[in-house]
C-alpha cells in the first residue's frame, strides 16, 4: 500500500527523488541557489541558475555515459555539477575527474576557437567519509590546480568541493552560517517533525514547504516511495556488507551473504545484488565472480 515505509514528515535527501525534489526542478532552483551561495560563502556569487540535461554521452556510441544528479549553469555561464553520491565508491575520485570532462569538453567551438573555458564546479555531497581525509575533523574540502612548489593555484577554473557529511555533528544551537544550516538540513532533514527555530530565512520556508512529503501528489508519493525503498535496500546491502567483512574482508563478507541469498533466490536476485555492489562500488570483475552475472550483463544495470 502506498505510504507504508513512509513513516518521516520530510522528504529524505539522500534518496534520488528526495534530492531532485529539492535541488534539481527550476520551481526550485532558488534552494540550489541558496545552497551554492553558502558553499563559496562570497567568493563567489550565483544570482540565477539555468537547469541542463543531465544525460552526457562519450565521443562515440560504445563510450560509457555520464549521468548527472543536477548539472546546471550560472548567467556567467559557468558549470555546476551537484551530485549526491550515497554510497562509498572505491574510485570515487576518478568517478568525479571524469565527470568534470563532460561539461568542459562541451565547451569546444567548431571553427576558429582560441580554448577559453569558463569555469566547472563539481559539488559532491557524501553519506560517506574518504579514506585519506579520516583524520580530518573538516567536513568541507576544496579542490584545485596547485603549484606543488608554490601551493598557489595554478587554475582557478577547475574546483572540485567534497562535503563529507558523516562529520558534520553541530546541534542547531551551534548553527553560525548559512553553510552551517544548509548541512545541518541535509543531515537531519528526514528526521524532523517540524521547522527549527535556527532556520528563520525565507528559503528555508520554501524547503520545508517543497519536502513535505503530505503535499506530494500520489505520483510523486508513489516515486519517493520507490525511491526510499532502494535508498534502504542499498544502505541494507552495504551494512551488511561491512558488518560480515569486518573480520574476514568485504568480498569473503559478500560471498557468504550472497551464497545464502542464491540458495533461495534466482537469477533476477542475482541482477538486484549485483546493482547493489556495482553502486556500492565492486570492481566489476569482482561482482561477477561473486554472482555470477556475466560482464556484459553488468554494463547494463
Amino acid at each position: 500500500m502506498v505510504g507504508d515505509i513512509i513513516q518521516e514528515r520530510y522528504v529524505n535527501p539522500y534518496t534520488d527523488f528526495g534530492f531532485k525534489k529539492l535541488f534539481g526542478t527550476a520551481i526550485n532552483k532558488e534552494l540550489l541557489i541558496s545552497f551554492l551561495n553558502a558553499l563559496f560563502s562570497g567568493r563567489e556569487v550565483v544570482r540565477d541558475i539555468t537547469y541542463l540535461n543531465s544525460e552526457h554521452l562519450g565521443s562515440a556510441e560504445p563510450d560509457r555515459k555520464a549521468v548527472f544528479d543536477v548539472y546546471c549553469e550560472n548567467e556567467r555561464g559557468e558549470k555546476f555539477i551537484v551530485e549526491m553520491q550515497k554510497g562509498e565508491q572505491q574510485f570515487f575520485k576518478d568517478r568525479s575527474i571524469y565527470y568534470a570532462t563532460f561539461p568542459i569538453r562541451e565547451q569546444a567551438k567548431r571553427g576558429e576557437w582560441d580554448y577559453e573555458l569558463k569555469a566547472v564546479y563539481t559539488v559532491a555531497i557524501l553519506n560517506f567519509t574518504l579514506d585519506d581525509t579520516n583524520k580530518a575533523k573538516e567536513c568541507f574540502h576544496e579542490v584545485k590546480l596547485l603549484d606543488t612548489q608554490t601551493h598557489e593555484v595554478f587554475y582557478d577554473k577547475l574546483t572540485f568541493i567534497y562535503l563529507e557529511m558523516p562529520k558534520f555533528n553541530k546541534r542547531e544551537d551551534e548553527l553560525e552560517t548559512m553553510f552551517d544550516k544548509w548541512l545541518f538540513v541535509l543531515r537531519n532533514l528526514s528526521s524532523l517533525f517540524e521547522r527549527p527555530t535556527a532556520l528563520q530565512e525565507r528559503v528555508f520556508a520554501r524547503l520545508f514547504e517543497a519536502a513535505e512529503i503530505a503535499k506530494f501528489s500520489p505520483t510523486e508519493r508513489n516515486d519517493y516511495e520507490e525511491s526510499l525503498k532502494n535508498f534502504r535496500d542499498m544502505y541494507s546491502v552495504i551494512s551488511t556488507a561491512e558488518k560480515k567483512g569486518h573480520d574476514r574482508g568485504l568480498a569473503e563478507g559478500m560471498e557468504k551473504g550472497l551464497a545464502e541469498g542464491m540458495e533461495k533466490g534466482a537469477s533476477q536476485k542475482a541482477l538486484e545484488i549485483a546493482a547493489m555492489m556495482k553502486v556500492a562500488g565492486m570492481p566489476l570483475t569482482e561482482i561477477s565472480r561473486l554472482t555470477g552475472v556475466k560482464l556484459q550483463e553488468l554494463s547494463k544495470i
